[in-house]
């Protein structure tokens, strides 16, 4: 069934996907298919990206309508809890910095969508939150773009002996 949607479309949906982002996508494109990174990286990271302005723009209206709901209410109540617990004093202190850095390095649960939600829970400028995610994201899908490219040449040295 995927098969029948051409790969730059699933790239650029499967990086939309909360957690999975681009970090994970591009090194899955890139060893799971024939496009080279320069292919992958810039769709990866542009889907990426399509969520946050919306998320940090329109969250407040979704939760709003969520709270209505107790299971929705107790889910929100949890993750918000969480959040703000990794994410206070760092926050609180150097706000973009840390952001940046939240969203730049490539572990799970960190990327664009948490971090979008932390400058939604901390109320950080809006302009200058999607720069900083957009930042991060860019260094997060480096970092995992230079690692495979550093194991496929690795691979071919290895495997000659």
């Amino acid at each position: 069934m995927l098969e029948m949607i051409p790969l730059w479309l699933r790239i650029f949906v499967f990086s939309m996907i909360p957690w999975l982002e681009s970090r994970y996508v591009v090194p899955f494109a890139m060893l799971n298919s024939n496009l080279a990174w320069w292919q992958v990286f810039p769709i990866a990271v542009i889907g990426n990206m399509l969520p946050v302005p919306f998320i940090l723009l329109f969250f407040r209206f979704i939760e709003k309508f969520l709270r209505r709901y107790h299971f929705w209410a107790s889910i929100m109540d949890w993750l918000f809890a969480r959040t703000r617990a990794r994410a206070d004093t760092k926050i609180r202190h150097y706000e973009h910095l840390a952001l940046l850095l939240f969203v730049a390095v490539p572990l799970p649960f960190t990327g664009a969508w948490t971090g979008s939600l932390i400058a939604y829970l901390f109320d950080l400028k809006f302009s200058k939150s999607v720069i900083t995610i957009f930042v991060g994201v860019l260094i997060a899908a480096s970092i995992m773009t230079v690692l495979v490219l550093t194991g496929q040449h690795l691979w071919l040295i290895f495997s000659r002996y």
